[in-house]
Parts: structure tokens; sequence; C-alpha cells
């Protein structure tokens, strides 16, 4: 079996692995496309220097075997399914996932080849196996759009967690992929309008051809778009927290969705959060409830064009190495990984 490994800034290897052993509440998934997301274009480029490393999380593919405990029970996946994959370890018994928040959980992710080298997720693969229960049935969706399974459970849990109902007013910052799944996922469950705040100009058109009902750079957000009920901040760059903060109305909330600089300190108005009710609320990840609705969208193709729009590239696991120095160096949306 091939897997890639990254072992220093734009150098990347398929390795040869042992094949995976299936255990009996496992599913054995054979890859046919793995996204490429910003830790993956971190570790390419030297931003996140951890190596050797076998990255690829966003996972699709087709069960190839199925474990004796699972195998038959209805519901579970069965041989020839098409499937998006959880590979995040959810141990079920630390403080976190007792409280029903296993995107927090407190056991160290990841794992490791055979020769020590570690994974996390080692999705740029011709296998993987995982739990028949983080294994999610995408039905008939074309594998490219089942790859986006994991982004779209962390967009539902975003929303979630956000407490998006059906007319609100909605306002996303980030014109980039996470942002437009943000979008596609807020107009599918009836937001009122959904503005998009970038500072490329070919971005914010790219999401008023997606729907965005409008469009700003930051400056002029407020003006553009007025008072908002909920707005997802999916590019955390310096300014984004406060530009959401001035755009929400009374008893609005606010979304950290997108990971900041970790030295970064904002000065926020502590009486006009308490004197107007407004919630910041950060998220992180996803947990089982939210793939579940994720998987079942995508079996059904309400998102279809919108998750189209989002494949810039696909590439065979023989050219990884390409498929990676595209997602680092150029502006992409998903460039996917997977097959011969």
């Amino acid at each position: 079996m091939r897997v890639a490994v990254v072992t220093a800034p734009e150098t990347v290897e398929l390795r040869e692995e042992p094949p995976l052993r299936v255990g009996p509440d496992e599913v054995l998934v054979e890859v046919g496309a793995c996204g490429l997301c910003t830790m993956e274009r971190r570790l390419y480029l030297g931003e996140k220097r951890f190596y050797p490393v076998a990255p690829g999380h966003e996972v699709a593919g087709r069960v190839a075997e199925v474990g004796a405990a699972v195998a038959g029970l209805p519901g579970s996946p069965r041989v020839g399914d098409i499937v998006a994959v959880d590979l995040l370890t959810r141990c079920g018994t630390c403080a976190a996932c007792r409280r029903g928040r296993s995107a927090l959980c407190k056991r160290p992710q990841g794992g490791a080849l055979a020769d020590g080298t570690v994974s996390f997720g080692a999705g740029l693969s011709d296998h993987v196996v995982v739990k028949a229960a983080q294994a999610y049935r995408t039905g008939a969706a074309p594998i490219e759009h089942a790859a986006m399974g994991e982004p779209v459970a962390c967009v539902v849990h975003s929303l979630r967690l956000g407490g998006l109902r059906v007319g609100d007013r909605v306002a996303v910052v980030g014109a980039g992929y996470m942002g437009r799944l943000h979008l596609a996922l807020a107009r599918h469950r009836g937001a009122a309008a959904v503005g998009v705040i970038d500072v490329s100009e070919g971005r914010l058109a790219e999401a008023r051809e997606a729907g965005a009902a409008w469009t700003a750079v930051p400056d002029e957000a407020p003006d553009r778009g007025g008072k908002q009920d909920l707005v997802v901040v999916t590019a955390g760059a310096p300014g984004s927290l406060e530009t959401a903060v001035e755009l929400c109305d009374d008893g609005g909330t606010v979304v950290l969705y997108g990971a900041f600089p970790k030295d970064l300190s904002v000065g926020v108005n502590p009486d006009a959060i308490h004197h107007h009710e407004l919630s910041i609320v950060g998220v992180y990840s996803q947990e089982p409830q939210d793939w579940q609705e994720a998987a079942a969208l995508i079996a059904s193709g309400a998102l279809a064009p919108d998750l189209d729009a989002l494949v810039t590239a696909r590439f065979a696991l023989d050219d990884v190495a390409e498929a990676l120095k595209l997602a680092a160096t150029a502006p992409v949306y998903r460039v996917l990984v997977g097959g011969r």
C-alpha cells in the first residue's frame, strides 16, 4: 500500500506500507479522493515543521472490506458503499467526550505508520482503516463531494454552535473554501440573506455568483450589509473580530471559526457585549451528529452545485507532490488527491 509522507519543506515521497488489517468493528476504505486543507499547505511550505509526517484527513472512498462484528448490521457500511471518513480519534472517556464535546477530545490525535512515522490521518494513500461507526455513506454523490464530508461537517458544527435560525441575517468573513461552504449551508438552512466579506475582489465576485446577497471589503461591510444576527469569521486575520462585533445586531452572535495568530490579542468592549447581549463563540472541528447531517446533505445533492464549484483540481496519488505544490502556492478552493 502506498502512502504519501512529507519529509521536509516542499519534499514529499510515496512510501510502501504493509497491507492494513481490518478489526472486527472496522472497515477498509479504498481512498478515492482526499482534500488538501490548510494543515497540508503549512506542512508542505514549512510553516508547520513536523517531519516526517503522513497527512490527509478529508477522505472519501469505496468500502473494500468490512469487519466481522459489523458485517450485515442494518445501517452499517457494506462493501461497495461510498463513504466519507471521520479520522478523528474520539476516546469517549475524557472530560470533553463525556460532556458530548468530542471535537475537543483530550486524547492526543494521530497515529503512526509501520516505521513509526507520525500519521495525521494518512489519507493521502491507497487505503485507510476506520471504525465502521466513523464511515458515513454518501449514496450516489460524486466522490469529489463525498471527500468534502469532513469540512461540511465542520460547517454544520459551526452553524449549530452559532445558533443559526431560519430568517437570520448572516455575514461570513472570508471568501475562501470554508467561507464558501458557510455561504452555501447558511443559504440552504433558510438564512434571510448571507453576505460575504473579503479583501479579494475576485473572490467576492465568485461569492456573488454563488448566491451571496451582498459582498464587501472589510471597511465597507457595515455600510454595505448593515446589522447581522450571525457573523462567522472563517479567516482569522487581524481586525476580523472587531469587524464581526461591529456588524452584530442586538442579541447577535459572532462565531470564531478560523484560526487566529496565537500571539494576537484583541480589545473588545465588554460593556457593549453586556448591554447588547452579544455572544462570541469559538468553534473547532466537528462531532458525530455533524457528520450525520453532512453525509445526508451530500447524499441528497442539495449542495451539489456549490460543491462542484469548489473543486479546483484533481490529481492521482502518483502526482501528490504536484498537487501539494498547487495547493500551497496558488489561490485554490480544494485540490483533491486519490486513485491512480
